[in-house]
């Protein structure tokens, strides 16, 4: 087999785009459902978790880097929307840079960080999950017992991975409306206080950096890490063989879910910080415990506390299922050792590549710990796949296809790739932590590469 028939495998093995046998997937989701389940993979972890960092970073004004977030995340979508309609198949980010580039290294780095900011998202949550047990179970509030609690989390997270799980779209359908039920219920919360007297509606418009000085820089800051909460739309596009007229249907159903998303953000962004102050918003892992306790100090507590361990619970499953998938489908492909896309002869699951996983995970919350360093990975390490995305849009415009597509306006992507790539920089005030993190994930990465590249090398020799 040709390097360049090896780049195809995998590239289309890692999209997704077909089943195992090679046949087309069925079609059953129209506009209704692809909408739920759009806005169901964006919303989660991100606003439950990082409200309270983002403003410490800018205070009060904690919408606007969230309605930055949504403005760099609107650029790119436009460009997946392109590609998802020129190109209608269950792909993704490491499928598209395989056709712009056809770079067997660069396909196998873009899917693997893609794999790196599951992993990455699934610890974000699984610290988001440890944090609310606590706080909603009263237990004393100590590191080590989040850090035990979390690992305990992860480690059942690969129990369900390990036995299997099929998300249909009804199941889909139940937890978006559970996530959605939580940050509805905080908008309820601040509305109604603030129609009542209570709280400080000025603050919402009180710009406050933790060291003084301008406002550019800290909201850039702050929109670094709010960008994690935008994450997820780019999935969206490896249910393309499952819809109904996917050409005709994504653009208006994907920009309308990141609108409503982007809209939710803004206003959860603004209930809290007219009930909480921005310093005790940014203290802890629980920031929207806080305002319901502010604003409706007779609710039950348990509940919310129930409903956002759900969502985020929901993130971590959905995230380590992908990247232990994506192992699978790399390992298969002979892009890394064999033994990762090892099958599980009763589950039938790749538990290899589940463990490996899972033991990944397993460091980054004991070693790194914190939401804000590890949120803030997943979104650098997508911020990069998504510069990627944004050049490839106009590199693929040479190549034409005999069906109507949508096609964005050329300035788009390049402000796309512009925003992505400045994000992701240094100059942001990004945590240099976060590129060490990303840094180490794609370092062994490489390194498995190169050694299944070595050995594949080794047993092509004649004897």
């Amino acid at each position: 087999m040709s390097d360049q028939q090896s780049d195809t495998r995998m590239a289309e093995h890692l999209g997704m785009s077909q089943t195992e046998s090679g046949h087309e997937l069925k079609r059953v989701m129209g506009p209704g459902l692809l909408l739920l389940f759009i806005v169901g993979d964006i919303l989660g972890t991100g606003i439950y978790a990082l409200t309270g960092q983002v403003a410490a970073e800018v205070g009060g004004v904690v919408w606007l880097p969230f309605l930055v977030a949504f403005v760099v995340a609107l650029l790119t979508a436009f460009s997946y929307l392109e590609l998802v309609t020129k190109y209608p198949k269950a792909a993704g980010a490491a499928l598209y840079t395989h056709k712009a580039f056809g770079v067997h290294f660069l396909t196998f780095l873009v899917a693997f960080a893609v794999m790196s900011s599951g992993i990455t998202s699934a610890s974000t949550a699984s610290r988001a999950f440890a944090a609310n047990f606590v706080a909603t179970m009263g237990m004393a509030d100590g590191g080590f017992l989040v850090t035990g609690v979390a690992l305990a989390f992860i480690a059942l997270v690969a129990v369900v991975n390990f036995r299997g799980v099929g998300e249909s779209v009804m199941v889909n359908v139940v937890l978006t409306v559970v996530e959605l039920s939580g940050l509805l219920l905080i908008i309820g919360i601040g509305f109604w206080a603030i129609s009542g007297g209570q709280g400080d509606v000025s603050r919402a418009f009180t710009f406050q950096a933790p060291e003084g000085g301008g406002m550019f820089w800290p909201v850039i800051a702050a929109t670094t890490l709010a960008f994690f909460a935008m994450v997820g739309f780019e999935d969206s596009v490896n249910m393309a063989e499952e819809c109904k007229e996917p050409s005709r249907i994504f653009p208006k159903v994907l920009l309308g879910g990141l609108m409503l998303t982007g809209l939710i953000y803004v206003l959860v962004s603004i209930s809290a910080i007219t009930l909480v102050p921005a310093a005790e918003l940014g203290e802890g892992e629980t920031p929207l415990l806080k305002v319901v306790q502010a604003g409706a100090p007779g609710f039950p507590i348990g509940i919310f506390g129930i409903i956002t361990m759900f969502a985020v619970a929901n993130s971590a499953l959905i995230n380590m299922m992908m990247a232990s998938r994506l192992i699978y489908g790399m390992a298969q492909e002979n892009v890394l050792p064999a033994v990762l896309g090892t099958v599980h002869p009763g589950r039938r699951t790749p538990y290899v590549a589940i463990l490996f996983t899972t033991l990944i995970a397993v460091a980054l919350i004991t070693f790194v710990g914190g939401v804000p360093a590890l949120g803030g990975t997943t979104a650098l390490l997508l911020l990069c796949v998504f510069t990627i995305v944004n050049v490839a849009v106009l590199v693929l415009r040479k190549d034409k296809v005999s069906h109507k597509h949508f096609r964005t306006p050329t300035v788009v992507p390049v402000l796309g790739a512009i925003t992505c790539a400045f994000l992701a920089g240094p100059w942001t005030g990004r945590d240099p932590v976060q590129y060490s993190i990303a840094g180490i994930l794609l370092a062994v990465g490489v390194v498995l590469w190169f050694v299944t590249l070595r050995v594949m090398k080794g047993m092509a020799k004649p004897a």
